[in-house]
């Protein structure tokens, strides 16, 4: 049935109100004037070339410009001469090579002058020269050297800062980030590890210049090697320090793998350098390190069945034999000074003793791969270094082994990404969405995830298909503080859409941690919202959403889980007088693990005791509160 005609003076004429109560303070287009960060940008902030000692000793001979290409989207040649492209580009990579001795691997494997002359130089060329289990032993022994501090003096000073070859290397390694960083298409962030492994305790940090080379390059990146280095982070906060100072320009560290720390990334009294937990440490800590990376491919570093024994998704990737070279076991006392939940726990604890929190964090993900090649996705993984690329032997080759035991190749993890909130794709905009912690991490997919705090967020917030709006308007995103306290429990809005190519959303959590009225700390898991209209047990917990996965043809279907979640979530438990934090955990259905391809691909044969398939995920950063 047609509409009858409207009258003349009807056309045209609007109602002068019409926009301001539809979109109050808004033009007719929402997305005019919108100005808060709209895009998720996919990258890493932890990825090794041959420049790396290890890496390079491990047979990497790939260099920068090769890393750069892969991550953009480029098919190129890994070390192993495998062709390898990424299933899709990254938006931005940050290339951390280890700040010490860079360049020693490329020359020992060129077998140079200066390295053949000293006798531990030509021990490891002639490793390196002879290959397989031989080259390996050399990069073991390499590493072993320099986590013990035992590296050949002249050695050392021959690739240390102030060095012809160093400051070389480094004015490339800037100048190249510059040629492939394309504002809008592909940022490259300039960065470099700072490798503090005194004992083979894992306390390295990356570091991340907002800058372009021509700031980067008036410094020299800080080392650990003595004479002239330093495993002391206080040390590392007085050269962010003097960064900024120098230049101008903007810098911030990011901590990783605590899970082989052996108890040292997160103190709580004693630093391992032999300071005190004290105000300057805290607050320092607290400026200069704001984000921790919580997955990579030595495991994953939420948190651990021990710390967590009510939490079933706790195990997951763990890995927590020892320290980085296994030349002392994991006690469980360690465990809550290695595991993000724990160290976010403690930094409640510690902000009550000492006026500041040193562990407010985000979370990020990265792969700490040493093949050049960052590479997260299960189907695509070339491995922790070259010689654990893809091989009918891989998963038997152990990543460490000593005379206390092995790290064991398939225990090796595909991890993992991190996603930033952003308004566009370049290096200004990326690195503030990392210092005000709107980031997130994933153990690789691309699972896209909003969450937002705040005091009076409804269901109607989500009916629009664009809650964002509201959790501005409304709210704070993560990595934030809640605004001023309410007279009621905060409400939180969270919203998850699965991998566009990837596995359906299981369920959406929230973790809880909060310090009481007597210091003690505590933790609860909420499911806010999950798939398939599962229904709670009497005890409250969810039912398991199912396994369609495929050893055979590694594969599973989408016939389970949800393509989209999202709720309104309010704390059934709030205490107004608790300080607490708050964060979501996206969990994928079952999908198989990268050793599942391998049986598929090669006919590998997989150990018995090794974990075929797994549930990946998404950690937010968190959004805290504050009496």
């Amino acid at each position: 049935m047609l509409s009858p005609p409207l009258h003349a003076q009807d056309a045209g004429t609007a109602d002068p109100d019409l926009l301001t109560r539809i979109y109050p303070g808004k033009a007719y287009s929402p997305y005019a004037e919108r100005d808060f960060p709209n895009q998720v940008f996919w990258g890493e902030t932890h990825l090794h070339t041959g420049l790396s000692l290890d890496a390079g000793l491990f047979g990497n001979i790939l260099g920068h410009d090769d890393a750069y290409r892969f991550a953009r989207g480029e098919q190129i040649k890994s070390s192993g001469g495998l062709q390898v492209k990424l299933g899709r580009p990254l938006d931005w990579l940050a290339i951390t090579d280890h700040s010490d001795m860079m360049g020693i691997a490329t020359d020992i494997q060129r077998g140079a002058p200066n390295i053949l002359a000293n006798e531990k130089g030509a021990e490891w060329a002639a490793g390196f020269k002879e290959g397989g289990a031989a080259a390996g032993k050399a990069a073991f022994d390499l590493i072993t050297h320099f986590a013990q501090m035992k590296v050949p003096e002249e050695l050392v000073e021959q690739y240390s800062p102030g060095s012809e070859v160093y400051n070389n290397l480094w004015y490339q390694i800037t100048e190249t980030a510059d040629s492939y960083y394309e504002p809008g298409r592909f940022t490259t962030l300039i960065g470099y590890e700072w490798t503090s492994v005194p004992k083979g305790f894992n306390l390295h940090r990356n570091v991340i210049l907002r800058d372009s080379g021509e700031r980067a390059r008036q410094v020299i990146p800080l080392t650990t090697q003595p004479p002239t280095g330093t495993t002391d982070p206080l040390d590392l906060y007085a050269w962010l320090q003097d960064y900024e100072d120098k230049t101008g320009g903007q810098a911030l560290a990011i901590s990783h793998n605590g899970n082989l720390s052996n108890g040292w990334l997160f103190p709580l009294t004693d630093t391992y350098a032999g300071g005190k937990v004290d105000q300057n440490y805290v607050e320092l800590r607290a400026k200069w390190e704001p984000l921790y990376e919580v997955t990579q491919i030595k495991g994953d570093g939420e948190t651990h069945p021990f710390l967590s024994p009510n939490d079933e998704f706790a195990d997951y990737e763990t890995l927590d034999k020892g320290n980085l070279d296994l030349t002392e076991l994991k006690q469980n006392e360690m465990l809550q000074r290695e595991y993000a939940r724990e160290a976010l726990r403690n930094g409640l604890m510690l902000e009550a003793q000492l006026g500041t929190n040193p562990y407010k964090f985000g979370m990020v993900g990265a792969t700490d791969s040493h093949t050049g090649l960052s590479t997260a996705e299960e189907e695509n993984f070339f491995g922790k270094s070259t010689s654990a690329e893809p091989t009918p032997t891989r998963i038997s080759h152990p990543f460490v082994k000593s005379q206390l035991g092995a790290i064991e190749g398939y225990e090796l993890a595909a991890s993992g990404y991190q996603a930033v909130w952003a308004s566009e794709n370049t290096r200004e905009a990326i690195f503030d969405a990392m210092e005000r912690k709107e980031t997130y991490a994933t153990t690789g997919p691309r699972i896209a995830v909003r969450f937002f705090g705040g005091w009076n967020f409804n269901e109607q917030d989500l009916r629009s298909r664009a809650p964002a709006f509201r959790g501005y308007e409304k709210g704070v995103p993560m990595g934030s503080d809640l605004p001023a306290a309410a007279s009621k429990a905060p409400t939180f809005m969270v919203y998850a859409l699965r991998d566009p190519i990837g596995a359906n959303l299981d369920r959406i959590q929230i973790v809880k941690g909060w310090m009481d009225a007597k210091g003690k700390t505590h933790e609860q898991v909420y499911d806010v919202a999950w798939s398939d209209g599962r229904k709670a047990d009497a005890d409250g917990k969810l039912p398991a959403v199912g396994n369609t996965v495929d050893l055979e043809a590694a594969n599973w279907t989408n016939t389970i889980g949800a393509s989209e979640l999202a709720t309104v979530w309010v704390d059934p438990d709030f205490n107004a007088a608790d300080k607490a934090f708050y964060y979501a955990r996206v969990i994928e259905i079952p999908t198989p693990r990268w050793i599942v391809y391998d049986n598929v691909r090669y006919g590998t044969q997989i150990p018995d005791n090794a974990k075929k398939i797994h549930q990946e995920r998404a950690y937010t950063s968190p959004i805290w509160y504050d009496p």
